[in-house]
């Protein structure tokens, strides 16, 4: 194959430092089960690391929603299975409504930092960055380790909290103060609390080492010949990823330190001279603001939906256009809109906090720059659809999850433009409509992006290719089961119907909703199980699946496709292939793909 030819012919050429480079790279010590599986240092490696943990948090926090969907749709019913599973969690079958607030906690939790930030950046910012951008490994290969153990530390800790004797931390996955900040509120404010906030700590932690890593990465390891303008989408979308988490998650850390000072330093940052029941004195604490810590939480909080939304979008950029046969639409235009989404993303955190007594006219403000953000949005999806238009599309699993995440993050982002607006968000906060809303945009968008990734590159981490049959059905009852779950929730949302709570069946405004959340939890149980099939698929596949038998199964201009069908430490074998082209050179002069690597003809043009 043309880009197997050039990739020799490269191999004579090069600086005696690359050479030098490759072959230390190449000839090291001999490696143990420990040092390859266990604490390696190979990104590859890293990042099948990070997608099993998240794979099983995942399953634990599909779980908790399971559990809380049961109560919801049938809160007469009791299940003397969940005493069984749960104990004095469930006595006599019933979730009790401490830990009912503690599933929902512990699911928000769970989903947003764990599976979609540590498990979707983790794995394809390990595994993608030095394969596309032409490197051996990245920057700092110890620290990248680290970042792993500190995200698997924090997982043993939030684990290790369900199992207390008062339970996980119950405050709400944003955990606001008062109710988080005092002991004695209620049981999911003891210890849980604390590992909640510790767990969080060190997932932090993780996420700076490996941001900080990712972006050394990519502005200096890129090979010969790979400008900025040459990356592929993928690339762009985890560098602009990675500054977001950099820049706002250090936020995140001191306001839970602040929380925690309160807790046990007798402070006052978040607590003031409130009054916590009838019967007791107002406490001692004077001149703390809980606004503060909602600032605080929502200036990492805002951003981090954008840490988890745009290597969602670089995936399926990538996705699209090697399934399209076309090059990616506006590519600079693709580029700006991940920067404008970048800036933008710090400047709009209050418009979680319509309903906290804000200043109308900063209201307004905050109104106009979460408007603005649609737009950089916008052009992302017209894009999309133009890539599209007309193409030679093959209808892989990758491309339907991809295709699956574009219908999802409009449909999803058009209900944002409801909340945006100060004036509907006082009616709409806090209401079915608002989960209604994240979940489709954030949290369904990017698993569906997480799909298209994983079965994209998956040919490419273990050498087999997953089922397709499975993956079909994947895709279809994950796809109309989300849209059954989310999109009745809005018409909940609009009646006034809170969210987080336990039982509606005593409200007569709310009764009539009796049979479509029965409905909405019967899909949820389908969808659920749907997952666990998507589980033993890829699990089955890393060792029953169908072997890839070429190095670039896809047809794909990238240079991950120009490594052996199972790259080794060092990823390249010989030199390091040297770029002469962008990445989406699809269906030029008459070729169906032209791989980066490959020369710019006599009669070509340059991009």
């Amino acid at each position: 194959m043309s880009n197997e030819a050039t990739l020799h012919g490269h191999s004579e050429v090069g600086t005696s430092h690359d050479v030098h480079h490759g072959e230390h790279e190449i000839h090291h010590h001999k490696e143990t089960f420990i040092t390859k599986y266990v604490f390696s240092q190979d990104h590859k490696m890293i990042s099948k690391q990070f997608i099993i943990t998240g794979i099983i948090w995942a399953i634990l926090g599909g779980l908790m929603s399971v559990l809380f969907r049961l109560q919801l749709g049938y809160p007469d019913s009791s299940f003397p299975i969940l005493e069984d599973l749960l104990g004095k969690w469930a006595k006599g079958g019933k979730i009790q409504p401490e830990f009912y607030y503690a599933l929902t906690t512990m699911h928000g939790t769970v989903l947003v930092f764990f599976v979609l930030t540590g498990g979707l950046s983790g794995t394809f910012a390990n595994f993608l960055i030095p394969l596309q951008i032409g490197a051996r490994d990245m920057a700092s290969p110890f620290l990248n380790m680290l970042s792993y153990w500190f995200f698997f530390l924090a997982s043993i800790i939030m684990v290790c909290s369900l199992f207390l004797e008062t339970g996980p931390a119950s405050g709400g996955w944003t955990v606001y103060p008062p109710l988080s900040a005092l002991g004695d509120a209620n049981n999911g404010s003891k210890a849980g609390m604390d590992f909640w906030i510790v767990s969080m700590a060190m997932f932090v932690v993780s996420s700076l080492l490996g941001g900080l890593n990712y972006i050394s990465t990519i502005l200096n390891m890129r090979t010969k010949g790979m400008s900025m303008t040459r990356l592929p989408l993928t690339i762009w979308a985890i560098l602009f990823t990675a500054i977001l988490g950099v820049l706002s998650f250090p936020v995140l850390f001191s306001g839970l330190i602040l929380l925690m000072f309160d807790r046990h330093g007798g402070t006052s940052f978040y607590l003031s001279d409130i009054f916590i029941s009838a019967t007791q004195k107002a406490l001692p604490n004077e001149g703390g603001s809980a606004i503060l810590y909602q600032h605080l939480f929502w200036f990492l909080g805002h951003p981090e939906v954008y840490i988890i939304i745009l290597p969602a979008m670089g995936l399926v950029s990538e996705v699209m256009a090697v399934n399209s046969r076309k090059p990616i639409f506006g590519y600079m235009a693709m580029v700006g809109s991940l920067f404008a989404i970048t800036i933008l993303a710090f400047l709009v955190w209050a418009h979680h906090m319509f309903v906290t007594g804000l200043n109308p006219l900063l209201g307004s403000v905050f109104v106009l720059l979460t408007l603005l953000i649609a737009i950089p949005s916008a052009i992302k999806v017209f894009n999309w659809i133009t890539t599209l238009w007309r193409g030679n599309i093959r209808f892989t699993p990758a491309m339907l999850f991809a295709i699956g995440f574009v219908s999802l993050f409009i449909s999803g982002g058009l209900t944002g433009i409801f909340l945006g607006n100060s004036t509907l968000d006082i009616h709409l906060h806090d209401t079915y409509f608002v989960i209604a809303h994240f979940h489709i945009v954030m949290g369904v968008s990017a698993f569906f992006g997480m799909f298209c990734g994983l079965y994209h590159w998956f040919p490419k981490m273990y050498g087999r290719y997953m089922n397709n049959t499975m993956a079909y059905i994947h895709f279809w009852i994950t796809l109309i089961g989300a849209y059954l779950i989310f999109w009745p929730m809005h018409y909940e949302g609009l009646a006034g119907m809170p969210r987080r709570y336990l039982d509606y069946s005593g409200w007569s405004s709310f009764n009539q909703f009796g049979d479509l959340n029965r409905f909405i939890s019967t899909v949820a149980m389908v969808v659920f199980a749907v997952q666990l099939m998507f589980v033993f698929n890829f699990f089955y596949s890393i060792f029953k699946g169908r072997k890839v038998t070429s190095e670039n199964p896809w047809g794909a201009t990238t240079l991950e496709w120009t490594t052996p069908i199972r790259p080794g430490h060092g990823n390249w074998p010989g030199e390091i292939p040297e770029v002469h082209r962008w990445a989406y050179d699809y269906g030029k002069d008459g070729r169906d793909f032209i791989s980066q690597t490959e020369p710019i003809g006599a009669n070509e043009s340059s991009h």
